[in-house]
């Protein structure tokens, strides 16, 4: 009794620990046609396992009973070895829920397998890197960082690339998971049923900050995923005089790797686009979006996410890294 009582109030907290979450970041909580094929999938497997479950503790207590050791019986219980009705049933039944399971898994693997496009239909390539995400949209002529904006009860056709390791893309509220791997690339789609941010993450272990790369997927009105399109390609205008002088900052040290605007970049060795880097709730893929932390990561990205390529920059003076950060704050598309 001692042990229970001490059982009981961790087996209580485990319980209310694993209904904490965070919004749109599980899979029980579909918010497309995807996930909710793959959910309930989940849920048949369940089923069909909690009634083996039940079945086979209902037939082992009704032994334990049936044939306990009673005082003075010493007969020897009727022997069922060879018993062809026996053998028939615990071989049927497997084979029963078996097909149970694969005829919807069939299904269901069809569907998600049909990657064709249609009219409506918007293919985004999604490039694994060490450690952030590119989205590249070729039918807008736009790539964008970190952030995947798609029109909301629209099926997008994602393809799967990576540039340097293997990695791994899963948005548990939109769709399974799906490898990018360097060489291959791997089709899926996904449909966001509402408007929303929904988070997503590498689940494949590629490198020292594979638990910082982190990414998210905003589904919007397809008005608004028009707007974001057409300001895609235009560099938002410095709103003052300090954002100005970022500006030369930026185009003095940053231009060769990321791009704004269209404007910039390095396709083999470069960082994100960054022309709607205002916009990010998270700064490096995971810190509160601070003047402060947005300094520290500039200055020490090595010390923030271990083993990314992007170099120091510690050679700027405070006012130029004060500019840099106003004029970066100010790269917005959907003002």
């Amino acid at each position: 009794m001692k042990l229970l009582s001490r059982l009981l109030p961790l087996t209580a907290l485990m319980l209310l620990l694993a209904g904490c979450g965070e919004a749109n970041l599980t899979a029980l909580d579909p918010q497309g046609p995807v996930a909710e094929m793959q959910l309930s999938l989940i849920k048949l497997s369940l089923y069909v396992m909690i009634f083996v479950i039940v079945v086979v503790f209902a037939i082992f207590a009704f032994v334990l009973w049936r044939y306990r050791e009673k005082p003075g019986d010493k007969h020897i219980p009727k022997q069922v070895e060879g018993n062809h009705t026996l053998e028939l049933i615990w071989t049927t039944v497997p084979i029963l829920l078996l097909i149970i399971l694969a005829i919807p898994n069939v299904m269901d693997t069809f569907t998600l397998a049909n990657v064709e496009a249609d009219e409506n239909s918007i293919t985004v390539k999604v490039t694994g890197h060490q450690f952030w995400w590119e989205f590249e949209y070729p039918d807008h002529d736009i790539v964008a960082g970190q952030d995947m904006y798609i029109p909301t009860n629209t099926k997008i056709i994602v393809q799967l690339e990576a540039a340097d390791v293997m990695h791994s893309f899963w948005v548990p509220a939109l769709a399974g998971k799906q490898d990018n791997v360097p060489g291959i690339t791997n089709d899926m789609w996904i449909k966001a049923e509402n408007p929303g941010i929904y988070k997503g993450k590498c689940t494949e272990l590629c490198g020292e900050a594979h638990w910082l790369m982190d990414f998210k997927v905003v589904a919007v009105e397809p008005e608004v995923f028009e707007k974001w399109v057409a300001n895609m390609n235009q560099e938002a205008e410095p709103v003052s005089e300090l954002a100005e002088a970022g500006r030369e900052v930026f185009q003095a040290s940053c231009i060769g790797c990321h791009a704004v605007g269209g404007v910039g970049g390095n396709p083999v060795m470069g960082g994100p686009d960054l022309t709607n880097f205002g916009e990010r709730t998270v700064y490096a893929g995971f810190l509160e979006p601070t003047d402060e932390n947005l300094e520290e990561w500039l200055r020490n990205p090595s010390g923030v996410k271990p083993g990314n390529k992007m170099p120091a920059f510690n050679h700027l003076n405070d006012d130029d890294m004060k500019a840099l950060i106003e004029y970066m704050k100010g790269l917005k598309v959907l003002d």
